[in-house]
């Protein structure tokens, strides 16, 4: 691994986390079900992955899950 692969992973990993943390935080006071799941796992994604590309793209889907869910379960 080149150093710009490790920059790239750890850059996706800041903000996937951070955009995860604000979803579970959010769906805590809201007392919402699916972006408290789904920010606990934008949270491990950012653990789990270790690529930047399918870090982003899982994160991205994950988003749109919640969005979608949100919009229809909650």
């Amino acid at each position: 691994m080149d150093i710009s692969s490790i920059s790239s992973t750890l850059l996706a990993s800041l903000i996937w986390g951070s955009i995860g943390l604000s979803f579970a935080i959010y769906g805590k006071k809201q007392k919402a079900t699916a972006p408290l799941v789904g920010g606990i796992l934008l949270i491990g994604i950012s653990y789990l992955i270790g690529s930047a590309l399918l870090m982003s793209l899982v994160g991205v889907i994950l988003v749109v899950g919640i969005v979608w869910g949100g919009r229809y379960f909650d």
